[in-house]
């Protein structure tokens, strides 16, 4: 019998959106704006939080 996961949960910290970029107010050589990436420090940038169960599995 196979085993059915459930789709991972959305991070709680960012919505499901990980990485956003920021514009940095300047501007490169030929017009474009500069940005920076930042990325969620909870999920790491994946987008989806871990279970307890799985955390806690990990540390054995």
């Amino acid at each position: 019998m196979s085993q059915t996961s459930l789709p991972p949960r959305v991070c709680s910290h960012c919505d499901g959106f990980p990485v956003v970029h920021i514009t940095t107010g300047t501007r490169t050589p030929d017009g474009q704006r500069r940005t920076l990436a930042a990325t969620c420090p909870a999920c790491k940038g994946t987008g989806h939080r871990t279970t307890t169960a799985a955390l806690t599995h990990a540390g054995k």
